[in-house]
This record gives structure tokens, sequence and C-alpha cells, in this order.
């Protein structure tokens, strides 16, 4: 076989295998459609190479644009693809640009004024502008992890691959006249090289960076309750657990608030589970909202609910439970009965020295029980002041500091 034929196989071969891993990724996540885009960008790679080895009965100068469409179609989806998977907006109109100038100074100095070296430094020219749009929009992305700035990294090395090699080989080996000998050059050899090791490098970091996703949203399934949309108890306590290790470290403040709906047994039983779910829902959505920017919160199973709040002292945190209560008890719930008014107790606890979430959870828990035997829909707290580094003489009255009211 020869080596130009073998080379020009090469990629496409490449791009076909990649294209089919993407396309069997995004069957099962179809939640993500940078993955079918990077499939179809990568399939348009293919078919591109091969019709520059190939020419269709329709003719060279034909097949060459049809090329060249492919390869525009490429890299417009796997570039807005990797901008996608970053959770960045897609610059459309900035690469759909540069593409459609490519295209057509393909056209003028295909059809108009032939030129084969005018027309490699038109498309190059094209995609490198394509890549630095795409690296300029990476750079941006904020907290970027290693996956992020591996296709930054990228997106720079393929602009360098588009605007240097081309003028590089030229410029030391002659303009291109024509086809004859050009796909034994070594203009053509290093294109169809640095072509697949740059679309490797991406292939292999887009399925790591999907992966990653998938392990991000079971690690959500994981933590997260079904019906509230909140963290469930193991997701919460993982989390207040984290946050408190940090306000500790900055010797900041934090307070929780734990939350229990009223009478919700009798609630399911007079009205139906149903309506059970939806006044759960909107109280999940209540304390969602009220929690947003300085809150974690969690249902911790059945009607009870519980909010850690950061940088909050017991006062705040009163605050904080009273606000939601009273939000509850005059809220409009959809599709309630008219009958039915739901309302929560609520028991509080601020840290008191190096409290975990176990001595918090404990503590804001008598204060509901009390919230509880005192006639519900209403708010209490536990108080518990800091020791005062006792003489060991009055250890028992430092003991007796701590309150539950």
């Amino acid at each position: 076989m020869k080596t130009g034929l073998f080379i020009s196989l090469f990629n496409p071969a490449i791009a076909l295998v990649i294209a089919c891993a993407f396309f069997v990724l995004w069957r099962y996540q179809r939640q993500r459609p940078y993955l079918a885009v990077l499939a179809l960008g990568h399939a348009a790679s293919a078919v591109g190479f091969l019709l520059q080895y190939f020419t269709l009965p329709i003719g060279l100068p034909v097949s060459r644009l049809f090329s060249v469409i492919c390869f525009n179609a490429a890299m417009l989806c796997i570039s807005g693809a990797m901008v996608a998977s970053c959770r960045r907006k897609v610059p459309y109109a900035a690469i759909a640009v540069m593409g459609a100038a490519g295209l057509a100074g393909f056209c003028w100095f295909m059809f108009i004024v032939p030129n084969l070296s005018a027309r490699l430094l038109a498309i190059n020219f094209a995609f490198g502008g394509v890549s630095l749009v795409v690296a300029a929009e990476l750079r941006a992305v904020p907290d970027k992890g290693p996956l992020e700035k591996i296709l930054f990294a990228l997106s720079l090395m393929a602009s360098l691959n588009f605007l240097v090699r081309p003028i590089l080989i030229i410029s030391l080996y002659g303009a291109y006249t024509s086809y004859e000998g050009f796909y034994d050059s070594l203009y053509w050899t290093t294109a169809v090289l640095a072509h697949a090791v740059v679309s490797l490098l991406v292939a292999f970091t887009m399925l790591a960076a999907a992966a990653l996703d998938m392990m991000r949203d079971l690690r959500v399934e994981t933590n997260t309750d079904p019906l509230s949309g909140l963290l469930n108890r193991r997701g919460f306590e993982r989390a207040a657990s984290e946050a408190l290790s940090r306000q500790a470290a900055q010797n900041l403040p934090a307070a929780l608030v734990i939350a229990d709906l009223d009478h919700f047994k009798v609630v399911n039983d007079r009205f139906g589970h149903a309506i059970g779910d939806r006044v759960i829902v909107a109280f999940a959505e209540l304390l969602r909202q009220a929690a947003a920017g300085n809150g974690i919160a969690g249902r911790l199973g059945g009607e009870e609910f519980a909010v850690l709040l950061t940088a909050s002292d017991l006062p705040a945190a009163r605050l904080f439970a009273e606000g939601a209560r009273l939000s509850l008890s005059h809220a409009s719930i959809r599709d309630v009965p008219d009958g039915l008014k739901a309302t929560a107790s609520f028991g509080v606890a601020a840290r008191s020295g190096a409290d975990n979430l176990s001595e918090l959870l404990h503590r804001a828990d008598s204060a509901l029980y009390n919230a509880k035997r005192g006639g519900r829909n209403c708010v209490r707290l536990s108080y518990q002041r800091q020791p005062e580094q006792p003489s060991s003489g009055d250890n028992a009255i430092a003991a007796s500091r701590s309150l539950a009211g």
C-alpha cells in the first residue's frame, strides 16, 4: 500500500472510531447533546479526509469543495462542543463567520483565481481563528479544573498548528501549484499527523469530561431527596460537616435550624399522600429560597427538614426560622384543599465552642421537641454558653451552664 494512501486512510479510521464512541455515549447520556455534536463532527471529519484522497465522479474541484465543507462542519461542531462541555455559551456567530470566511476564500482560489497554496492558507487561517475563539471562551471559564485547562491548552495548540505550520512549510519548501505529489508532501503528512494527535487528545479529554459529569450526576442523585429536591440525610450531613469545618477554621459562627411539619400524619390520612407530597415540595422550596446564599438545606426524612446557616449566630438563625414559619403558615399551596393550612415547628441551635454536627443536631432536636410540646407552629431555641475556663472547684458550675429551652 502506498504511504500516501495509508496516511490518508489513517485519519478517517481514527475519526470514525471516535465518532462511534461519542455516539454510543450519547445514547446513554441524552441530557448532554454536545456528545452527539462531537460524534457528528468526527464523522464529518472522516468524510472530509476521504474526499481529499478519492475524487467523486463530479470532478476534482467539487470533490475538494465538499471535503472543505465537511472539514468546516467538523471544526464548528467540535469547537462548539468543547465550549458547551464547559458550560459556556457557544459563540456561534464568531465561529460561523470564521468558517464562512475560510470557505469563501477556498472557493475564490479554487474557481476564480486557482491557487492551491492560497486555498490552504485560507482554510488554515479560518480554522486557526476558530481555535483562538474557543481558547478565549475556555480561558474565561471560572474556577477551571484540570480538564478545562487541558482543553484550553489544546485549543492553543490547534491554533498554532493552523496558523504557523502552513506558513512555515510553504516558506521553506515553496508554494504548491497542483495536487500532483501533494499527498506525499511534507505539508500533507504533517497536516494528517497533527490532526490525528490533536483530535485524539481532544477526544480523550472530552471523554474524561463526560465521565466526570456522569460521576457528578450520580453523586448528586445519591445525595439528593427525589421528592423535595433538597439534600437527603446523607448528603446534608456530609455537606454540613464540611461547612462546619470551614467555618471553624475561619473562626466564624454557624447555626442549625430543624423543622418538622405539624400533624403531618393527619394530613396524609385525611387528604391523601399526594396532598402531603405537595406540602413537602412547597415547604422544601420555601427553605431552599430562604437559605440561598448562606445556608445548606436538607430533608432528613419524612416531614423533618434541616438548614445549616453559615456565618449566623443564634439571633440570626431565630429570625430565619421565624420567617420560614410565617411564610409557611400564610402560604397558598397550589392544588391543596382550602381547609388545609400547613404549619411547622422549629428548633434552633448555634454552635458553641467546637460543636460538631452531631452535637448541633442533638441540641436543635431538643429545642424542636420543646416547640412541639409548647403547642407547635413556633420556634424554640437551644441556649448554650461557651465555657469560661473554670477552676477545678468550679467544674460543676461550668457544666450547669448548658441549658435547653
